[in-house]
């Protein structure tokens, strides 16, 4: 089977010009050997302009209250300038590449986050598909999928999804015609005993050592979600999963650096 790479991007580097272009350099020489799909987040320019907006942003345990005006803004934010400049920079380093949200060709269908106790995450979005016939045409195609976090629920509703969780639902659906490998790519160099450390990465990670780590709370918020979604991947027909610096691509790629997750 062909190989597929599904590469999500952190937000902190999208906020990084320099750490950005370094990490779509590596990602654009990748497209010679394999196919590609990019996911990326929004970094922190959807709250600043929503700051300049006067549109108040709510958080709880990390993840964003999407109302109606902050929606507005993560979707220009998200599937406009970000998307199109991540996009742009691939043309530049000879990557042909097309940008996409889940709302283009039915990418991604999601619906609303259901209510959970006293929390309304607003217009936040669950994945129910992902369109796999879709991105297989494009990769066909000699495409690199530039997919950004906005989803829409077939009635109308965009809606504001994970990003973590759209790689790991788009590398599931095309776990089934491709031999599909997920990479987690952020600041850090991979999954860190100490998280103030970044020498101390985790080399592999199997259900039963994750759930050592996580009793004696060496691992923990924003972590957790990122490798649930790991071994989601894997139990789904995912190949292989890898967290670690976006700096590092190469040598995540390669097995040389970053956490890998096993589902042994």
């Amino acid at each position: 089977m062909k190989e597929v790479y599904v590469i999500k991007i952190g937000g902190n580097i999208i906020d990084d010009e320099e750490k950005l272009s370094a990490f779509l350099e590596s990602f654009a020489a990748l497209q010679t050997s394999t196919a590609l799909i990019l996911v990326h987040g929004g970094g922190k320019l959807a709250t600043k302009m929503a700051e300049t907006m006067g549109v108040t942003q709510q958080l709880v345990d990390g993840r964003r209250i999407t109302d109606a005006e902050t929606l507005k803004i993560v979707t220009m934010v998200y599937a406009g300038y970000i998307n199109k400049n991540i996009v742009a920079q691939l043309q530049s380093n000879g990557c042909n590449a097309i940008g996409l949200s889940g709302a283009d060709g039915n990418a991604v269908l999601a619906h609303k986050r259901i209510v959970s106790g006293n929390t309304d995450y607003g217009f936040a979005g669950d994945v129910d598909e992902v369109n796999a016939t879709l991105l297989s045409a494009l990769l066909e195609q000699k495409f690199a999928v530039v997919l950004a976090p906005i989803t829409h629920d077939k009635k109308g509703q965009l809606l504001n999804t994970n990003a973590d969780t759209i790689a790991q639902e788009t590398a599931r659906a095309l776990s089934a015609i491709y031999d599909v490998t997920l990479v987690y790519s952020f600041e850090k160099s991979g999954v860190l005993l100490n998280a103030g450390d970044d020498t101390t990465v985790i080399a592999s990670i199997n259900p039963s050592s994750y759930q050592q780590l996580k009793l004696e709370q060496k691992i923990f918020a924003g972590m957790i979600p990122k490798l649930d979604n790991a071994f989601a991947a894997l139990s789904s027909g995912v190949k292989k999963v890898v967290i670690g610096k976006a700096e590092a691509l190469k040598q995540l790629i390669a097995g040389n650096a970053g956490t890998t997750i096993i589902n042994e």
